[in-house]
């Protein structure tokens, strides 16, 4: 028994630091095959297998062998990003571009301040006094027309559309309020030139001071910057 006990432990020794492992059992009249060898004395090999075996069979149940974990492959897509480009308009190069403001009368006392506001932010965006032209109309309904015969002059670069739809006790709100907003869509479809909605449509009189030039802001200021930027994107970038 000693002398088994010693010859097993000079083979698990030699496993592990002689090459000639195969000619030692040869010697000793033992044959261990080459998955018991594998265990005993992995072999090293200077890169790793690009591929991960699963054992068919796991531990009693089917399940893939937990001692072996799996890359994932990172496969190239075959699609590759392109750069996009990407068009917008400017606020800051307004030189060479002409307005035009449709105001209407109705309800002057929101009106005007409105067109205060637009005045105000086209000077601010150095656009100059003598290239602003204010066209005055009756009522909402009028802007349309108006705005449409502007742009198809030639003569502007952006119109910008001011008006005020308060409700009152009758459906009158609501056909004016829709027409009006069909019209300055149809100007602009038509004549090619940005014809920007600067038409408040409010529920009393107190919300619409509020959006011209009280606590909600100044709608015809945001109109007009609107007017400079869509201005800006049709010179510099959609040019026929």
């Amino acid at each position: 028994m000693a002398s088994s006990a010693t010859t097993c432990s000079s083979v698990l020794h030699l496993l592990h630091n002689d090459t000639s492992t195969s000619s030692l059992l040869s010697s000793k009249g033992m044959h261990l095959r080459s998955s018991s060898l594998s265990l005993l004395s992995p072999r090293r090999t200077s890169s790793p297998s690009p591929m991960i075996q699963f054992s068919p069979k796991g531990f009693g149940s089917g399940s893939a062998n937990p001692l072996f974990v799996a890359t994932a492959e990172k496969k190239k897509s075959p699609f590759q990003t392109e750069a996009v480009r990407q068009l917008t308009g400017s606020v800051t190069k307004t030189e060479g571009f002409r307005f035009a403001i449709v105001i209407a009368k109705f309800n002057e006392i929101v009106t005007r301040p409105l067109m205060e506001g637009a005045l105000d932010t086209f000077q601010k965006y150095s656009v100059r006094e003598e290239d602003v032209d204010v066209v005055w109309v009756p009522g909402c309904f009028e802007i349309g027309l108006v705005a449409e015969k502007l742009g198809k002059s030639g003569k502007y670069n952006g119109i910008v559309c001011i008006g005020a739809v308060v409700r009152g006790d009758t459906t009158h709100y609501e056909e004016v309020a829709n027409s009006t907003a069909s019209g300055v869509l149809s100007a602009g479809l038509n004549s090619g030139v940005p014809c920007i909605f600067g038409v408040l449509t409010c529920e009393n009189m107190d919300q619409a001071l509020n959006r011209a030039g009280g606590k909600v802001g100044n709608k015809g200021s945001e109109a007009a910057l609107t007017a400079i930027e869509m201005a800006s994107l049709f010179g510099h970038h959609l040019k026929e």
